[in-house]
């Protein structure tokens, strides 16, 4: 009996000391990164990916060193989205190197590992913990300004790992849809994030009309003004509206950003968005 109980010890120290080593490899990872930001949503289909792809790209274009990493373990579509779908991530000999999009631009993702992209991943919570800490330590960022970190909406494995593994995470972007609805899911992820004492940074209303592309008339399809109320609740900056615009979605689909469209209220308010986000998470 004496055995086996002093046998179970050694193995729980044993864990607890690599899960301290890996804790300190994340924070030496983490070090050189100035600002890390959680991009959030309550629900589904809000077009969080469409905002972590933009302000990546809208910070990286301003001339910061940004990192983009995807966690959403299950449906990572920001490799869709900035047209490196099928690309793989390289490594140094020892370390994992993200892929660079371009010079000040470098991107993490399932979807960047060779997984199969009509195949679901099937994983357990501590399976999705162990590869989000992975590529958070395993993976040599180097010295960013920025690094966003795309989550699964809801307040699952992925947002909780990212929030409690990241030392001095800088704060959340919340992203919602006018609708009371998507709002009362976007109030819970902020309680959520209350309750690990990460920061609301700012809150993008998205979808808040649809741009007709023949006339250029806006209608409030889903209502508007709620993601602006939201932020008011929440005493965090409002970071803008974007509207819906089929052009966006051909053009993520085919991987290129909002800011590569000609003209538009929808890029015009990404600028906008883009703009007031530097401002306060500077």
């Amino acid at each position: 009996g004496e055995n086996i109980t002093a046998g179970a010890g050694d193995n729980m120290n044993d864990m607890h000391d690599e899960l301290k080593k890996h804790d300190e490899t994340i924070a030496a990872r983490m070090k050189p990164v100035r600002n890390k930001v959680l991009v959030m949503s309550g629900k589904g289909g809000v077009g969080k990916s469409t905002v972590s792809v933009n302000l990546a790209a809208a910070m990286a274009a301003a001339g910061k060193k940004t990192g983009l990493l995807d966690i959403d373990l299950h449906g990572p579509n920001v490799a869709r989205m900035l047209g490196i779908a099928g690309m793989r991530l390289g490594s140094d000999g020892e370390d994992i190197v993200p892929y660079e999009v371009s010079e000040r631009l470098s991107v993490c993702s399932m979807a960047l590992l060779g997984a199969d992209p009509s195949t679901a991943i099937i994983w357990r919570g501590p399976r999705k913990t162990s590869a989000i800490r992975e590529m958070l330590g395993g993976v040599k960022w180097g010295t960013l300004d920025y690094l966003f970190l795309d989550s699964p909406p809801g307040t699952g494995d992925e947002a909780l790992t990212a929030a409690q593994s990241i030392p001095g995470l800088t704060g959340a972007v919340l992203v919602t849809t006018p609708q009371e609805v998507a709002l009362d899911d976007a109030r819970r992820s902020a309680a959520f994030a209350r309750s690990l004492a990460v920061k609301i940074i700012g809150v993008v209303e998205n979808m808040s009309g649809f741009v007709c592309p023949g006339c250029g008339l806006e209608t409030p399809i889903f209502s508007s003004g709620g993601g602006e109320k939201l932020a008011a609740e929440l005493g965090a900056a409002f970071l803008g509206r974007l509207p819906l615009d089929p052009r966006a979605v051909l053009m993520a689909d085919e991987g290129r950003t909002i800011f590569e469209m000609e003209s538009g209220k929808m890029r015009e308010a990404a600028v906008k968005i883009a703009e007031k986000f530097a401002e306060v998470c500077p």
